[in-house]
């Protein structure tokens, strides 16, 4: 079984501090992807840098690994956009950025199970560290698969976590199947004849047919969807070119929708489609509606759902380890990587009780020292047991 040492601990905790003082943004990692790969070369792994403009992939072989599985540990680098309003030692020193989301302990234990791998590591096959840029605009994933990175490192199985507040510190949550939901931005014009509020009898109103595109768009989940089934849809904005006493010529609605299937996300936009032509249709109003599908089902199958439950009763027990854990309704790009490599996501808990029970992206957060050798321990355990 995987044990992580203290000094191991004592140097991820290093390593995560020295991150989450120089947050860096998106695409825009050079301290970040330069840190990463000068502790890869330490310990004599491959290292190919600048996968996706800014991503590093390292590559370690053991043991009679020709013929053998490769398996994908991925860790997301970036920061937020938030000014870090938190006190601790290693403070993010730049303006309006900070580790609000935890990558720099995501970062910090994929480099601990790097380095464990490569100096103890007990295996015969590959691993591909796979340390991403701009997970937060889901835009980082894509562009490492888009640059070739599956081609260039063929991969079997992916695995990946995140930390989460609220859950008890050092516990491993998972469930197969959808395991966090799609996202979906939604924009939908309607266009009539606006004019003076007096005269409405002249006009083609926009306002009256706004309530009835609402009132559609929330009955999809009730009328639509299968109620065994999970959607949330959400109109979040309203703006109109009106005044007070003018009816507006156009109105623009906007929200999120967000799925666990591939499905669900093809009928919510098509019954949107038919909501807005009927309302158009009945109020004598043009309309459109345009669907941005940022991130997609982040899907865990089954196979290697089991293998990560397996794992982490392993390392921790099983009064530790949940393997039939609750989906999450945010999204995350892991998912465009579970398209192409069946994998599991686990979620790992951040603890309860201060900074570390703060949720994700609020200005206190941190992310919980103590349980990066849980995460690194993780990762080393998935890999010594599917490589064994």
């Amino acid at each position: 079984m995987v044990k992580i040492s203290l000094e191991l601990a004592k140097e991820m905790a290093e390593w995560r501090h020295k991150i989450h003082e120089h947050p860096e943004f998106m695409f825009d990692l050079p301290i970040t992807s330069a840190f990463v790969a000068e502790k890869l070369k330490e310990w004599d792994i491959e290292v190919h840098e600048g996968i996706g403009k800014s991503g590093v992939v390292g590559v370690l072989r053991k043991g009679d690994w020709q013929g053998k599985k490769a398996i994908g540990l991925r860790a997301d680098m970036d920061c937020i956009d938030l000014q870090e309003t938190g006190e601790v030692p290693y403070k993010s020193c730049v303006p309006g950025k900070m580790h609000g989301c935890g990558h720099d302990g995501h970062t910090a234990s994929l480099l601990g199970a790097a380095k464990y791998l490569a100096t103890e590591g007990n295996f015969n096959g590959t691993v591909h560290f796979l340390f991403q840029p701009d997970e937060e605009h889901g835009l980082g994933a894509l562009a490492m698969i888009n640059d070739g990175l599956f081609d260039k490192f063929p991969t079997d199985e992916v695995y990946g976590y995140h930390n989460v507040p609220g859950f008890e510190a050092g516990s491993i949550h998972m469930c197969a199947g959808g395991v966090m939901a799609s996202e979906n931005l939604f924009t939908i014009n309607l266009i009539g004849e606006g004019g003076h509020a007096s005269s409405p009898h002249m006009l083609a109103d926009p306002v009256v047919a706004l309530s009835q595109v609402i009132s559609g768009l929330q009955s999809i989940v009730s009328r639509t969807i299968n109620p065994m089934e999970t959607v949330v849809c959400s109109v979040t904005e309203i703006h109109t070119d009106g005044a007070r006493n003018v009816v507006p010529t156009k109105i623009t609605i906007k929200g999120d929708y967000r799925t666990y299937t591939t499905k669900n996300t093809d009928l919510v936009e098509q019954r949107m489609n038919e909501i807005v032509k009927g309302a158009c249709e009945a109020y004598n109003l043009k309309g459109d509606v345009h669907v941005s599908r940022e991130f997609v089902v982040s899907y865990n199958s089954e196979a290697e759902t089991i293998a990560a439950g397996k794992a982490a009763i392993a390392l921790l027990g099983e009064d530790k380890v949940n393997t039939n854990g609750e989906k999450k309704s945010f999204s995350e790009d892991f998912g465009f990587f579970a398209e192409k490599v069946s994998g599991c996501f686990v979620f790992i808990g951040n603890g309860t009780e201060g900074s570390n029970g703060y949720f994700l992206h609020n200005p206190n957060y941190d992310y919980n020292d103590d349980i990066l050798p849980v995460a690194a321990g993780f990762f080393c355990q998935v890999v010594e047991q599917q490589l064994s």
